[in-house]
């Protein structure tokens, strides 16, 4: 039984000895470790080393910090299949969804990689006469990230490489349900020559999460994860005076048009609510079937839904893993069972599912329920879990007013085969990320991540040049060099460029 250590300045970390928590596997309910639990006096640690590291790194050339991104690029891509066992052992997802997911953390490095193009200021000679103006952006200092259980190494890849491309130190604090693939990553930054100190692992629960929100040597947090935690991060954060970017949670909407291909969008929203058994900030928990739609809609999901094999995430063949814990089993069950005692429809019933040789796992199947009302918390609420809910309207404009009336916005799709429709929706959506024909509109990392309304608190989505801005600020200069044959006169009026 392994005990996980922190990160700090280059190396493990184990503190003073303390509590630990429980590493569990989905798939069987067994402990596989046991997590140190940091402090304080950790976090402390953790910043004193980090804004030491940083101070040296900050004034590091570009060329420098890109050749250590495109090591740690390129190490990502050797240690891959050793990063998906991990995050499959501890968080349950398939050995495939696991490649996936770190494939797509590795866009994040690939945009790093051309820092030196991303964080170019601007120049403008002559402003006023003689006068050059220009601008940089600069680092922060010292930063960090609280991120979620359900992608220990994406998430946190939307983060640490631009922050530490465009200068800064970085402190992350992962999810103490699946913690060891931090501290992967933390070893390869420092086989990619990374300064011992830039990338450091700090591991606990609220305890730490309100230790660096308080701390005043951290200038800024991201954070992904609930959305009563991201509105108690945001504003914990900001009355700590740090800059704070918090996404919250999410309740996407897939909507079916009756011109639209049933059998496709069946199939991807199918692959959408039960990939990583919906545990997912861009699941789609939610179909929103149009008209004729609904029946042709409910029989392809059952269809798809049944052929979903449910096992161990390692094991050939598997479609879809288990949830996280038990309680999260639980509380999946609950939404299905209110829903059906308030009339909802079922479809496909994963309920009882029992895996064999695995009985102590935390398995649900694909769970398919119909003409769900909009006033249970199973269609409402961010499930988290392998529900998928069909909601049945008359109308495009009954549909989008649905969508809208979420309190959430992270995303929303429409399947249909008319541009009208596609259009209107992708202008009238209240939502951050939009998908026409695509039941997970996640964008490339060259482009932003991030919702409305409860799905985002801060003015900053994640990576791309959003992500850049975060990260840094902006400083504008402003240059002027006298000439002795043309002398320049002091005035105490306002100064105007027309002079």
């Amino acid at each position: 039984m392994t005990t996980i250590t922190h990160w700090i300045a280059g190396a493990p970390y184990a503190g003073a000895a303390g509590q630990t928590t429980p590493v569990h596997d989905p798939a069987t309910g067994e402990v596989t470790g046991h997590l140190a639990q940091a402090d304080a006096a950790v976090v402390e640690e953790a910043v004193r080393t980090a804004a030491e590291a940083q101070r040296e790194w900050g004034a590091t050339s570009l060329a420098r910090r890109t050749e250590v991104m495109f090591r740690m690029r390129e190490l990502v891509v050797q240690h891959t299949d050793e990063l998906a066992r991990i995050i499959t052992a501890e968080h349950g997802k398939t050995l495939d969804d696991a490649r996936g997911e770190i494939a797509r953390g590795r866009e994040t490095l690939d945009f790093a990689c051309g820092i030196s193009i991303a964080s170019k200021g601007e120049y403008t000679a002559d402003a006023s006469t003689g006068i050059d103006v220009h601008s940089m952006r600069q680092p922060l200092g010292v930063v960090a990230g609280i991120t979620p259980f359900n992608f220990p190494v994406m998430v946190p890849m939307w983060m640490h490489p631009i922050a530490i491309a465009t200068g800064n130190a970085f402190v992350l604090k992962p999810s103490e349900r699946d913690p060891s693939a931090a501290n992967v990553v933390a070893d390869l930054y420092r086989r990619a020559g990374l300064p011992d100190g830039v990338f450091s692992v700090v591991h606990g629960g609220r305890a730490v999460v309100d230790a660096i929100l308080e701390h005043p040597g951290i200038a800024a947090v991201s954070f992904v994860g609930s959305t009563p935690v991201a509105r108690y991060v945001r504003e914990k954060g900001a009355a700590h005076g740090k800059r704070v970017q918090a996404l919250g949670g999410a309740n996407n909407h897939a909507v079916v048009m009756p011109d639209g291909d049933i059998e496709q969008a069946a199939a991807q929203i199918a692959a959408g609510a039960f990939g990583s058994a919906g545990e997912r900030c861009m699941a789609v928990p939610a179909a929103v079937a149009v008209g004729e739609a609904g029946d042709l809609l409910a029989g392809a999901l059952k269809r798809e839904a049944e052929r979903i094999v449910v096992g161990p995430g390692d094991r050939e063949g598997v479609g879809m893993g288990p949830v996280i814990t038990a309680e999260a089993r639980e509380r999946v069950l609950r939404y299905a069972t209110d829903a059906l005692e308030a009339g909802a429809e079922l479809v496909v019933d994963g309920r009882e599912l029992v895996v064999e040789g695995h009985e102590g796992g935390f398995f649900l199947g694909p769970t398919v329920l119909d003409r769900v009302g909009t006033d249970v918390a199973a269609y409402r609420e961010e499930v988290f879990g392998p529900l998928l809910t069909v909601v049945r309207v008359d109308t495009f404009e009954e549909a989008l007013d649905l969508v809208n009336s979420s309190p959430f916005g992270n995303g929303a799709a429409i399947f249909t085969a008319s541009g009208e429709y596609a259009r209107r929706f992708t202008h009238e959506v209240q939502a951050g990320m939009v998908g026409v024909n695509v039941p997970i509109p996640t964008p490339v990392a060259y482009y932003s991540f991030g919702g409305w309304k409860d799905s985002l608190f801060g003015e900053h989505h994640a990576h791309g040049p959003e992500a850049v801005r975060f990260y840094t600020r902006n400083k504008v200069v402003t240059t002027r060099w006298p000439h002795q044959d043309r002398p320049v006169t002091a005035s105490l009026s306002f100064p105007r460029t027309t002079d």
